[in-house]
């Protein structure tokens, strides 16, 4: 049985582009505040000191279970 949050497209999107950008994170004020708020909220992301989402452990678990390797 799935019993896991649902992630609208944009929020998977959005954490997608967050495994990409690595390190260095996204800022925010991005269009995609919203979403890496959520994923926030979510335990999957984190806001780093300086001001830059972060992809967490969870995060990266659940891009492998929704989108695809993670490398």
């Amino acid at each position: 049985m799935w019993d896991e949050p649902y992630l609208e497209t944009c929020c998977r999107s959005t954490l997608h582009r967050l495994l990409l950008c690595g390190d260095a994170g996204r800022p925010t004020g991005l269009r995609d505040q919203p979403c890496l708020e959520r994923l926030e909220r979510m335990g999957f992301v984190r806001l780093r000191e300086d001001g830059r989402f972060v992809i967490t452990e969870a995060g990266l678990a659940r891009h492998r279970l929704e989108i695809g390797p993670t490398g």
